[in-house]
C-alpha cells in the first residue's frame, strides 16, 4: 500500500485496551500516515467509550501529532472508505465472561473465556456480529483490511475468511509474543536474531526455536523452562494458571506447547484451581471487571496522556501492539515476522486445507506469507485435528443457529463431559446469553417454555454475579 492518508477504523473502540493501540500507532508515526482515527462502539459502551476517546486524544496531542480521533456508535457511516479495520470487542460485556465461566464452573466443568464450553459461547455471540461488520465493509471500505484481535481469535478469523469471504484478514493473538520473549530470555541471545516457527490453531499451537548459528535450540528452552529443576512454571500468560507441565510429555513432543495446553495436558490441576476460584467468587471475569472499572477511573483524569503500567495486569497486554504492527508491516511491506492466524493452504501438512490456523509468517504487502510447517508429530496431531473439527462444528452452529451442531460441538470438546451434562450446559448457557443469541432464538424459546428448572437454575445462578 502506497496510501499517504490513513484512516483506520476500530470497532470496540471503548476497550481498556485502547490506549495501547493508540500509543502503537504514536510509536509507528513516521511509518504509518495517519489521517483518522473512528473508535466505533454500542449503546451498552458509549461511556467507556468517551471516556477513552477522550483519553485517545489527550495521548495524539500530547504526541504533537494532528490526527483526528472521531468517537461514533454508527458503525456503518464510520467505516466509509477505511484503509483498515480492527475488531476488539466483546458481546455481552464482562458480563458474558463472567456467565461463560460461572455457569460451566457450577457443574464443576472448566469455565474459560476461550477454551470449553465458555469459548464455544463467546463464539456463538461474536461470529454472527463480524458477518454484519463484513456486509458493512464490503458495501463502505471494500477494499480495506480487516485484523480481527476478537477471541476466541482462530475461530472469528476462519468465520470471517472462509465463511464471509473477506480474505483479507489477519487475527492476532499475544501469547505467542510472550513465549517468543521467555526463548530468548532463557537464551540470552536477542529475540531478532532467533528464527522461531509456530503452528497449530489460536490458543493451540506449538513452536520450535533456532539460532543464528542454524542450531535448534528447542531442547534446551524447553529443559530452562519446563525442566526437571524448575520448583515452578515460568507462565507469561497473567489469565490462566501456572500449573507445571510434564517435562517428560514436552521431551517427548520435541515442541514447546502454548500456554493454554494447560487445559489439556493438566486438565485435572487446572479445572480444580478454576473450581477453587470460583467457589471464592473470583473467576477470571470476575477479576478482570474489577482491574477494568480500575483502569477507567484512571482513564478519567483529565492529565493522564500515556498508556498506565496497570493495563498490563489485563490478560491481553501486546495484543493492541501487535495489530499496530501488522498494519505498519502491510501498509510498508515491512515483511514482519509475526504469528498469525490466516488461512492454512497447506502450511500444516495435516490440516484441511482452506482452514485457519495460526503459524508463523511474514507480514508483506499483499498479507501472510506462512512458513511451512509440514507434519505434525501423531501426539499433537490427533489433538489438533480434533480440535479444528470442534472449531469447524462451533462455526457452523454459530451462523446457522443448529442446535444440533451447537450440541455436536459440545460433545466433540475435550474439554466438555458428553452427554447429559453436554446437553445440560448447553440450555443453561443459551438462555443466560438469549440476549446475544437471535440464530438460536427458537430453542431458547423452547427451553423457557419446557424447562422451568434450566430457567430457575441460571437465574439464581446469576443472582450473585
Amino acid at each position: 500500500m502506497s496510501k499517504e492518508a490513513l484512516k483506520i477504523v476500530t470497532i470496540g473502540g471503548g476497550s481498556s485496551y485502547t490506549p495501547e493501540l493508540i500509543e502503537g500507532y504514536i510509536l509507528r508515526k513516521d511509518e504509518l500516515p495517519i489521517k483518522e482515527i473512528w473508535l466505533v462502539d454500542i449503546e451498552a459502551g458509549k461511556e467507556k467509550l468517551e471516556i477513552v476517546g477522550a483519553m485517545a486524544k489527550r495521548q495524539v496531542e500530547a504526541a504533537g501529532l494532528d490526527w483526528e480521533v472521531h468517537l461514533t456508535l454508527d458503525r456503518f457511516n464510520a467505516l466509509k472508505d477505511a484503509d483498515f479495520v480492527t475488531t476488539q470487542f466483546r458481546v455481552g460485556l464482562l458480563n458474558a465472561r463472567i456467565k461463560d465461566e460461572r455457569i460451566p464452573l457450577s457443574h464443576g466443568v472448566l469455565g474459560q473465556e476461550t477454551n470449553g464450553a465458555g469459548g464455544m459461547f463467546k463464539a456463538f455471540r461474536t461470529i454472527p456480529i463480524i458477518g454484519q461488520i463484513i456486509a458493512d465493509m464490503r458495501v463502505q471500505c471494500p477494499d480495506a483490511w480487516l485484523i480481527n484481535f476478537t477471541n476466541p481469535a482462530g475461530m472469528v478469523t476462519e468465520a470471517a475468511i472462509k465463511h464471509f469471504g473477506w480474505k483479507k484478514t489477519i487475527g492476532l493473538c499475544n501469547v505467542p509474543i510472550g513465549h517468543r520473549k521467555v526463548a530468548a530470555e532463557k537464551l540470552a541471545i536477542p529475540e531478532d536474531e532467533l528464527l522461531f516457527k509456530f503452528a497449530g490453531i489460536n490458543h493451540f499451537h506449538w513452536h520450535r526455536v533456532w539460532d543464528d548459528k542454524g542450531a535448534e535450540r528447542t531442547d534446551e528452552v524447553i529443559d530452562m523452562v519446563y525442566g526437571p529443576q524448575k520448583t515452578e512454571d515460568e507462565n507469561h500468560l497473567k489469565n490462566i494458571h501456572s500449573a507445571q507441565f510434564h517435562y517428560e510429555q514436552l521431551k517427548d513432543l520435541g515442541m514447546l506447547p502454548c500456554g493454554y495446553h494447560r487445559y489439556y495436558y493438566i486438565e485435572d490441576e487446572m479445572l480444580k484451581h478454576s473450581i477453587e476460584e470460583f467457589e471464592k467468587g473470583e473467576t477470571r471475569a470476575q477479576v478482570v471487571k474489577a482491574t477494568e472499572t480500575r483502569l477507567f477511573e484512571l482513564y478519567k483524569d483529565p492529565a493522564l496522556n500515556y498508556k498506565p503500567e496497570e493495563l498490563s495486569q489485563r490478560g491481553g497486554t501486546h495484543y493492541s501492539d501487535a495489530a499496530c504492527e501488522v498494519i505498519a508491516s502491510i501498509q510498508n511491506d515491512k515483511r514482519t515476522d509475526m504469528v498469525v492466524s490466516t488461512a492454512n493452504n497447506g502450511t500444516i501438512q495435516d490440516m484441511p486445507y482452506d482452514c485457519v490456523v495460526e503459524v508463523s509468517a511474514l507480514i508483506t504487502a499483499h498479507g501472510a506469507e506462512p512458513y511451512n510447517w509440514g507434519e505434525m508429530p501423531s501426539a499433537a496431531r490427533g489433538l489438533l485435528q480434533g480440535m479444528k473439527a470442534m472449531e469447524e462444528t462451533v462455526i457452523r452452529a454459530a451462523i446457522t443457529g443448529s442446535y444440533g451442531a451447537a450440541l455436536q460441538a459440545f460433545t466433540i470438546n475435550p474439554l466438555v463431559p458428553g452427554g447429559t451434562t453436554a446437553k445440560t450446559l448447553l440450555d443453561e448457557l443459551l438462555y443466560a446469553h438469549k440476549e446475544h443469541l437471535p440464530q438460536f432464538a427458537e430453542k431458547i424459546a423452547e427451553i423457557e417454555a419446557n424447562q422451568p428448572e434450566t430457567v430457575a437454575y441460571v437465574d439464581e445462578l446469576m443472582k450473585s454475579n
